[in-house]
C-alpha cells in the first residue's frame, strides 16, 4: 500500500474484478485512511442488512438501488443514477439493486473486511 509521500496513478480497467456472487463483481483502490469501490450490481442482486464503523458515500454512476436504512428498514430510499447516498458510520442498512447498477463507493476508514476477504454477507 503505497504511503501518504507517494502519489499513484491506477485506471479501473487495469483494476482486478473480485466476483462475489453470480450478481454481485466489485474492484478496490485502497490508500492510508480511504477505500474507492466499484460495485457492479446486478438486478435483482441483495446486499443483506447490517452495519460497519465506516463512514460511507454511495454515489451512482448507472441504474438505481433501493435501500433500506435503519435497524428496523423503516426508512426506504431509491438512489439514481447522479445521486449520491451518505451512510454515517455504524447505521443499519439494505439494498436491492432494482435495474443493472454500477456504484461507486468511498469508504472512511478502508473496509477492512474487503481488503481481507472475510465479508462473508456478501460472497454466494
Amino acid at each position: 500500500m503505497p504511503t501518504s509521500a507517494e502519489a499513484t496513478l491506477q485506471k479501473w480497467s487495469d483494476v482486478p474484478l473480485e466476483n462475489l456472487s453470480p450478481l454481485l463483481d466489485r474492484r478496490l483502490i485502497t490508500g492510508d485512511r480511504i477505500m474507492l469501490a466499484h460495485v457492479l450490481l446486478k438486478k435483482g442482486c441483495i446486499v443483506p442488512r447490517h452495519q460497519h464503523e465506516n463512514e460511507q458515500f454511495t454515489y451512482i454512476l448507472s441504474g438505481a438501488l433501493r435501500f433500506w436504512i435503519g435497524e428496523d428498514e423503516s426508512r426506504e430510499v431509491i438512489v439514481r443514477e447522479g445521486e449520491v447516498l451518505h451512510l454515517p458510520s455504524m447505521v443499519w442498512h439494505k439494498a436491492e439493486a432494482i435495474e443493472d447498477t454500477l456504484d461507486f463507493d468511498i469508504f472512511s476508514p478502508p473496509r477492512q473486511d474487503w481488503i481481507d476477504k472475510t465479508d462473508s454477507y456478501l460472497r454466494k
